[in-house]
């Protein structure tokens, strides 16, 4: 239940629409309370044994009062109206009763529905919020079905199975308090009985519950990874139909898809069995009491009237379907804790890049960018070890090497996107750790091997991350990417959907989407991974003359495994395991005959 109230806290901003719920419930079981109550009169004219009252009793609040009263009443109606007459008032006063009692419900339900549904909209958007607050590297140690799973199956369970019964907690206990009260003022002896046995039924309910957390936790995390098969086979279909692999992702799938029925099915399993082990448990508890009931009717001493004990019956009837609501409810919100759990342990997973309460703001780049002393670690294993390096304003640094020599993650650290385990990135001598996080990455532009592109119109995907911008600027930054032409062929230009992750464009025109991007953010620092690397020599000629115009005059990082490419920079870096073990221009690395010349006389014998 920790996790429960734990998601009421979400509901704090809205409880007052929690509070018209409790009083609109207390009035609706109030008005269906009474509308029980005039069942007794109703079978007392039926039996004959209205007891006649001519004069109205002075101790008003009290049982025998209460009664009194309300038999001067009806005695007053039976003389006016005869005992049809009164049969006929008091079946259209239980039908107004009613049309209250239904009335208030709705209310009671429409105060509920809001109070569940902006809870579940602000758990959603704290989810999705904590996704795109989390740094990098968590997102890269995650498995992407994992976090869809949280945000879907899991936000599904909490808002069918937690919130679609949390009315159940407020309304519930308020009908079992009145019911419970009303039966002790009519059968004190036969109440204290009920009181007796019901706990019995609840703690077989509750034993159940318990097993169900176990079985729904494994059912979320055996349907999370269902969805992330899914996805990775969505990722990878092209790679799976060109080697055949169908055969063996479906039996990976149905490997997955059987353990998650096998989960679901046990979770089902104690589910179904709460309600009718409630209503056997139940019917025995009306069982013991009609007998016990009997005998103080008919028993030798005879402390209860038939009348009396029919409307006891009557409302402990509807004693029960509350409680069973409330076993129900109970166990649903214990099943829903397990994604609850999950949800909190994402919400509750730290970012390691933060930004300082007393962070600077940076507002342009003057000088220079360097990295000192910087080492990186990742889960304990040495990336980065004492880099050194300056990058003057206006200058191309370029970073080349083998896979995994850390040129990407050099890279990354510039815009924090990880934060350094030794050593300081600075930018105009400060540590960028000093700045707004926002500040800093708005002096930046960046373009990868993979430009990421949305499901949205060209001009909204170029002007991504620059709000309010002109069309005639999103052309301008096209044709300095070699893309207004491709782009004015589309079907309707500049306003044509590109469909899902840019899809519907060819591998160089994606990237020069992605160049155009940059361009019309006009960083001060440029960041280059592999821009052109994954491309056709046509595609690689118009995105490189596209960012040698991009590169003029501008502070840039380039990460190439083309050498071809990164020729006119100022600076080549050449690393090696972490550490950078050459540098200087192209001429200078190639006449010193070093791991640069290998790699260019490997790249010109291909």
């Amino acid at each position: 239940m920790r996790n429960f109230f734990r998601i009421l806290r979400f509901g704090k901003p809205y409880r007052h629409h929690a509070v018209l719920n409790v009083v609109f419930n207390l009035l609706a079981t109030l008005f269906h309370l009474s509308s029980l109550l005039l069942f007794i009169p109703f079978l007392r004219l039926l039996l004959g044994q209205v007891r006649p009252v001519h004069v109205r009793p002075d101790a008003l609040w009290t049982r025998e009062g209460l009664e009194g009263t309300f038999n001067w009443g009806l005695t007053q109606l039976i003389e006016r109206n005869g005992q049809m007459g009164a049969l006929l008032g008091i079946s259209i006063a239980v039908v107004v009763i009613f049309l209250f009692k239904n009335f208030f419900r709705y209310l009671a339900v429409v105060a509920i529905c809001n109070f569940r549904n902006y809870i579940v909209r602000d758990i959603r958007a704290a989810v999705y919020s904590k996704m795109l607050e989390l740094p990098l590297r968590y997102h890269s140690g995650e498995r992407k079905g994992d976090l869809l799973a949280l945000i879907t199956n899991d936000m599904h369970v909490i808002e069918y199975s937690v919130m679609f019964y949390i009315e159940m907690v407020f309304r519930e206990p308020i009908a079992i308090l009145l019911f419970l009260g009303t039966m002790i003022t009519i059968a004190p002896q036969l109440t204290l009985v009920a009181l007796l046995l019901l706990p019995i039924s609840g703690f077989l309910i509750a034993r159940i519950s318990k097993s169900l957390k176990r079985k729904s936790t494994r059912v979320q995390e055996k349907s999370a990874d269902l969805l992330a098969r899914v996805e990775e086979t969505l990722t990878g279909i092209r790679v799976i139909k060109a080697f055949n692999g169908e055969v063996d992702m479906k039996r990976r799938f149905d490997r997955e898809n059987e353990m998650l029925t096998r989960s679901s099915i046990a979770m089902l399993n104690r589910q179904d069995i709460a309600s009718p082990l409630s209503e056997t448990m139940g019917a025995a508890v009306m069982a013991a009491i009609a007998y016990l009931g009997g005998y103080y009717v008919l028993g030798p001493e005879a402390t209860l009237t038939g009348d009396s004990f029919l409307g006891f019956i009557i409302i402990f009837s509807q004693l029960l379907p509350p409680i069973k609501g409330f076993s129900q409810g109970y166990s649903a919100i214990v099943r829903g804790s397990a994604s609850g759990q999950r949800l909190f342990d994402l919400l509750a997973v730290e970012n390691t890049v933060k930004e300082r309460p007393d962070a600077k703001r940076i507002e342009a780049f003057i000088d220079r960018v360097e990295f000192r002393n910087v080492s990186f670690t990742y889960d304990t294993v040495p990336v980065l070890q004492d880099i050194q390096l300056v990058i003057p304003k206006g200058k191309s640094v370029a970073l080349v090497g083998t896979s995994g020599s850390g040129k990407t993650t050099m890279a990354g650290l510039l815009p924090r996107f990880f934060d350094v385990a030794g050593g300081q990135v600075l930018l105009d001598d400060q540590d960028i750790r000093d700045l707004r996080i926002n500040d800093l990455r708005a002096l930046m532009g960046i373009v990868t091997q993979d430009s990421i592109l949305f499901n949205d119109t060209v001009a909204n995907n170029i002007a991504f991350g620059t709000p309010g911008v002109a069309v005639a600027d999103i052309e301008r930054a096209a044709r300095i990417a070699n893309a207004h032409d491709f782009i004015l062929q589309l079907e309707d230009g500049y306003q044509t959907n590109i469909g899902d992750g840019g899809n519907r464009l060819s591998g160089g025109q994606k990237q020069r989407i992605g160049i155009a991007r940059a361009v019309l953010k006009n960083p001060a620092i440029l960041i280059l991974d592999e821009a052109t690397s994954a491309l056709d020599t046509e595609s690689e000629r118009l995105v490189q003359d596209a960012l040698v115009k991009m590169l003029e005059g501008r502070t840039s990082l380039v990460i190439a495994h083309r050498l071809s490419t990164i020729q006119h920079c100022d600076e080549i870096c050449v690393m090696q395991q972490g550490r950078i073990i050459e540098r200087g221009t192209h001429q200078q690395l190639y006449d010193a005959g070093g791991q640069y010349r290998k790699l260019c006389d490997m790249q010109a014998f291909a």
